[in-house]
């Protein structure tokens, strides 16, 4: 049976869209297809209400503690099968793009994760939003990784790989980089609509969590490392996603027509990095600088 565990911290306006669509095509299909847990972490809005509402095929487990990583480790507790699904609870995904990522991992037995295609929905956000978007859509890393999709899907030999992991602000990062190339696949026939910030701010916001919460995943690799590595002998690179200039350097070659897009990266990295350097600084991985325009008008 495939289990899908969604951790919801007040995502009461959101968390309906997801639920339906995971819903809208399961009535006449065998109820047992598939096991929906979702785990309310520290809400203070309708969050559980609005879950329960869906019916018996959703399980709301309800928890006082706000945080992602006990809410993912909770719903591991209670999820029923493999292969297992964690799924953002503000993100749309429909029942059939489950069905084609349960069938790609079934079908290779190299595969340990996999997740959808991405699709962003820039319409209704500021330009430089959009030129932000468009060319960090085409970095290598973004397309080829499993993070920045809201859904990751594991074996059950894949789940003990992430669920060594330690709890980590990156958490959809950290699960990417757990896997070498032949071990992961992004399943493009499936299908994730990951709604982006709105505004400028709404998106340094993000970026600002992003390199704090990056910043925080390479301490820990280097401190495995130095841990793992006799001092006399050099410690093997760690894998990052970071994007260096040779990147956007390609982007630029491949399609020249993107070049105020990527002046248009660099400063919001540029901010991201000055925003976020008080929080590495302090230590601080825990402060969730959460996007609230990328929910404004969502049912």
């Amino acid at each position: 049976m495939t289990s899908i565990v969604i951790p919801a911290h007040n995502e009461g306006v959101v968390i309906g869209r997801l639920l339906d669509a995971l819903l809208a095509d399961t009535a006449d299909r065998d109820p047992g297809e598939g096991d929906i847990v979702v785990v309310c972490n520290g809400c203070t809005d309708d969050t559980a209400r609005v879950a329960a509402a869906r019916g018996p095929r959703v399980r709301v487990v309800d928890i006082p503690t706000p945080s992602k990583h006990t809410a993912l480790r909770v719903g591991d507790e209670h999820a029923r099968g493999f292969p297992r699904l964690y799924v953002d609870a503000d993100v749309i995904l429909g029942a059939a793009d489950v069905r084609a990522l349960v069938a790609a991992l079934d079908k290779n037995p190299e595969l340990l994760a996999a997740a959808p295609g991405r699709d962003i929905p820039l319409t209704g956000c500021a330009w430089p939003v959009r030129a932000y978007y468009r060319v960090w859509q085409r970095l290598p890393a973004v397309r080829e990784g499993l993070f920045g999709r809201g859904v990751i899907a594991v074996t059950e030999a894949g789940h003990a790989r992430i669920a060594a992991l330690p709890p980590l602000m990156a958490d959809d990062l950290a699960a990417s980089l757990a896997f070498g190339p032949r071990e992961r696949r992004v399943v493009e026939a499936a299908r994730v609509v990951v709604r982006p910030p709105r505004t400028w701010s709404d998106l340094i916001k993000r970026k600002i969590r992003a390199s704090t919460s990056s910043a925080e995943l390479e301490r820990v690799q280097a401190a495995q490392a130095s841990q793992a590595t006799p001092s006399a002998t050099p410690a093997p690179s760690a894998p990052s996603a970071r994007t260096g200039t040779a990147d956007l350097r390609a982007v630029l070659r491949d399609r020249p027509g993107l070049l105020p897009g990527v002046v248009v990266f660099v400063v919001a990295a540029l901010a991201a990095r000055r925003g976020s350097r008080k929080a590495i600084r302090d230590g601080d991985f825990s402060t969730w600088l959460r996007d609230e325009s990328s929910r404004q008008g969502s049912a």
